[in-house]
């Protein structure tokens, strides 16, 4: 089992090290705004109601709830699963990952749709446009490696 478990070929830490990153991130940018959306705002993770709307405040935070009570338990259980190289791991983390590639194309077609709609103010879509992008990628990345590396699961 050792051997197993430190056996992580260079594709396994494409999706470890971006993967573990990402689960913080998730862990700050949007459990903590489940419980306090207001403290997201002020954290700078989250839009105001000044800049989104009402409408896109529930929106966002509907991500942050979602991402508290599915994404986030899935991509942690994922990750430690790959690790141990368990079916479930690999269950786990293609589902994480194609939630990873959903949600950022929903959040830029929610962007693009709100232009111009009134009250919708972002100040600038720029941060979306780079990193939102790059997540979709290596989610798809991701799915991509388990396909191939599924046959070294037990």
């Amino acid at each position: 089992m050792t051997q197993r478990i430190t056996n992580q070929g260079r594709g396994d830490w494409i999706i470890f090290g971006p993967g573990w990153m990402l689960l913080l991130y998730l862990v700050y940018a949007q459990a903590i705004p489940a419980f306090d959306y207001q403290l997201g705002v002020r954290m700078g993770t989250q839009e105001s109601a000044d800049a989104v709307t009402e409408v896109g405040v529930a929106f966002w935070y509907g991500f942050a709830f979602g991402d508290l009570i599915t994404y986030i338990p899935l991509l942690a259980a994922g990750l430690v699963g790959h690790w141990l190289r368990k079916t479930w791991g690999l269950v786990a983390l293609a589902a994480a990952l194609g939630i990873t590639v959903y949600w950022p194309v929903v959040c830029l077609a929610t962007v693009v749709a709100a232009r111009g709609a009134a009250g919708w103010s972002l100040a600038d879509e720029t941060t979306f446009w780079i990193v939102l992008p790059l997540i979709a990628l290596w989610g798809v990345i991701g799915l991509w490696h388990l396909a191939v590396c599924r046959d070294e699961y037990r």
